[in-house]
């Protein structure tokens, strides 16, 4: 499999990551040596310094050749033509990162498909989807999806509340809640991601990534003494597209949305497009005006600047004036890590979301892809079925050689979700999610006897 990544920015770097671990035939475009060489340095992949808009250079990139061509780049211009140059030279399929949604609008006059594009994704547009699943969960600093719908990820503090957790064996905790399940597929403690296995314990400070049925929610609140709360009044900062799309795409039937910019004109141009919405003139980062808002009676207050500085200053200050989740917007991913140790609520990027898009995409024609990617726990969703004969058709999950460094998360049998258990055993019918650090990748393909 041959897959032609231009730009080798945030976005790029991160897909190219997440492929990389397989065996594919990955060539990464840029134009910046230092991007270059970064891919160079951290990743198995070709890289070929140059424009991803010349033909000279996708011609030395062999585009012709590739089974995907994913243009990345920060620049939609580029993009569009570097599709269309692609396309005309023979790729087989082209996904295009474009931040311009009238693009896409109905009455575009430059479509996408005109230049060659067979998949669209909008960075903003990705962010702001993965938002909103943040403020159904506002007890979360992660949530996301699985199978549909079906089951959800959240990532909750452990902290000394959930004396139900802390300090037992999680294997134990499991049985002593059997009445419901949910399964555990990471933890971030400090700097470290580990994968809970039976005789893990948690400690107050973790951040821990529980599997569960959106029925069984409120049993796993319960377990963590934590409380069922719904969102109500949302404060975003920032008139970025973001914060924009956020205030039309929340239901103003049941949400009060309030939008602060402190840019005076740019403020009275949203209130003449956002009606649902109260748009505000004021600084997101000035105590003062958020003790003047009420700060403390705002259930989700949302960060989307453009500047990340001030988003990480607004989401600090709101979270300690009394706001009950703060979500801030950060474009450097490295950042991530260390910002969600400090504490300061929910964390996205909008470049993350963005390759899951991609991944999502990838995952739809291709088996062993990864289906998520995760930056902050170091771990990768993928989805495998067992060959017939292979070990994991064999004998209990609890039996088997499993890397130290992966989980089966999710098995699906025939559109039957459960969550997986030491005790389950996979028939070659199924298919499971498999949450996993990269290292441990080629030991599960043996086990699943791929």
């Amino acid at each position: 499999m041959k897959v032609v990544i231009i730009g080798g920015g945030e976005v790029g770097f991160h897909v190219a990551k997440a492929l990389s671990e397989e065996n594919y035939d990955i060539t990464v475009i840029d134009l910046d040596p230092i991007k270059c060489r970064r891919a160079s340095e951290n990743l198995d992949v070709i890289v070929v310094e140059g424009n991803g808009a010349s033909p000279k250079t996708l011609t030395e990139a062999h585009v012709g050749k590739a089974d995907y061509v994913l243009c990345l780049t920060r620049v939609d211009e580029v993009n569009l033509i570097a599709s269309q140059q692609a396309h005309k030279l023979g790729a087989n399929k082209i996904i295009a990162r474009l931040r311009n949604q009238q693009y896409t609008a109905k009455d575009s006059i430059i479509r996408p498909e005109k230049f060659g594009v067979d998949v669209v994704i909008h960075p903003e547009q990705a962010a702001c989807e993965e938002i909103m699943r943040l403020v159904k969960h506002p007890y979360a600093v992660q949530a996301m999806d699985f199978e549909a719908g079906r089951l959800t990820m959240l990532g909750l503090n452990i902290n000394g509340t959930c004396e139900n957790v802390i300090g037992k064996p999680l294997g134990q905790v499991c049985t002593e809640n059997s009445h419901f399940r949910f399964g555990v597929i990471a933890v971030h403690r400090g700097q470290e991601t580990m994968v809970p296995w039976s005789d893990f314990e948690f400690q107050d400070g973790d951040i821990g990534y529980f599997l569960i049925k959106k029925e069984d929610i409120e049993n796993l609140l319960g377990l963590l003494s934590k409380k069922v709360t719904e969102t109500h009044r949302v404060m975003i900062v920032g008139g970025s597209k973001i914060g924009r799309s956020l205030a039309k795409a929340l239901p103003s039937d049941t949400i009060n949305v309030r939008l602060v910019d402190y840019n005076r004109p740019k403020a009275g141009q949203i209130s003449h497009s956002i009606e649902e919405s109260m748009i505000i003139y004021g600084d997101g980062t000035d105590i003062e005006f958020l003790k003047s808002e009420n700060i403390q009676d705002v259930d989700s207050f949302i960060s989307v600047t453009e500047n990340e500085n001030t988003n990480l200053i607004a989401g600090l200050l709101a979270k300690h004036l009394g706001a009950k989740q703060s979500i801030i917007h950060i474009s450097t991913t490295e950042y991530i890590p260390t910002i969600q140790e400090i504490g300061v609520g929910a964390v996205i990027s909008k470049n993350l979301s963005t390759v899951n898009s991609i991944l999502k995409e990838l995952h739809t024609d291709l088996t062993e892809i990864p289906v998520v990617t995760f930056d902050e726990i170091d771990l990768d969703v993928i989805e495998f079925q067992p060959e017939t004969g292979s070990p994991v058709t064999q004998h209990p999950l609890k039996d088997l050689n499993f890397p130290e460094d992966s989980i089966v998360g999710i098995i699906n049998h025939h559109g039957k979700i459960r969550i997986a258990h030491g005790t389950s055993i996979l028939t070659d019918d199924d298919t499971a999610l498999v949450f996993a650090k990269p290292k441990a990748i080629a030991k599960l393909k043996k086990l699943f006897g791929l």
